[in-house]
């Protein structure tokens, strides 16, 4: 594993983690999903140096009432529930609060695929390499509801890739991916942000300038899509 201590941005940690996944360069059958938002620029800018396809995979953290950065799970496209463990019961977290922050979260998800595909048809999973991007991973949570909403869509191959995540994180995914591509993983980690040189939050707008510039410039790549 690279000895990255801090990167420079989300594009730099892209450029260096494709780098990392150059076997998969210009596979017609592999495909790119960034987690919106913040995995947007680190996946694109992956997709870019491979000459991949790239879309994005819809999941969201479920954070505490009180607490919301603090991860109890996560919930992702089709209804895809991961929580943690001794949820509900854990910190008091009632079923109810549970059931509520699920819906709250699906709504949201609901409203970025329609703020960021518009009439796009979702891609093809099934038989591909699906390479599954976000700008850190935390406690896994979200990328665990990743991973199974891509198995959900018979995909063949998956491969979670980031830049940085803590080692007991990565134990967890890689238990459940076919592969794991992490640059770093700092023993003492606290939150990716302190991984990051300028982590900026990535705005609606910058995901869709990005997604469009990736779907025109792989229009000629012709990608697999659901009719």
């Amino acid at each position: 594993m690279a000895e990255v201590r801090r990167f420079k941005n989300r594009a730099q940690a892209g450029k260096l983690l494709a780098k990392a996944l150059g076997v998969y360069a210009h596979q017609p059958d592999a495909v790119v999903l960034a987690l919106p938002r913040g995995g947007v620029p680190v996946a694109f800018a992956v997709a870019m140096t491979l000459d991949l396809e790239l879309d994005i995979l819809l999941v969201r953290k479920l954070g505490l009432p009180y607490q919301p950065e603090y991860a109890i799970g996560a919930v992702g496209s089709g209804g895809v529930r991961v929580l943690q463990p001794g949820v509900p019961g854990l910190l008091g977290v009632t079923q109810e609060q549970v059931d509520a922050i699920t819906a709250r979260e699906l709504l949201e998800i609901e409203r970025r695929t329609r703020l960021y595909r518009g009439g796009r048809a979702q891609p093809v999973l099934a038989g591909r390499t699906v390479i599954i991007v976000d700008d850190g991973i935390a406690t896994g949570s979200t990328m665990l509801a990743a991973v199974q909403v891509a198995r959900g869509h018979d995909a063949r191959r998956v491969v979670v890739a980031a830049p940085v995540a803590p080692p007991d994180t990565l134990a967890a995914l890689e238990a459940v991916a076919d592969e794991v591509v992490c640059l770093a993983a700092p023993p003492h980690f606290r939150a990716v942000s302190q991984w990051y040189e300028t982590f900026d939050q990535t705005s609606d707008e910058e995901v869709q300038d990005l997604l469009a510039m990736a779907w025109r410039s792989g229009a000629d790549r012709t990608p697999r899509m659901q009719p």
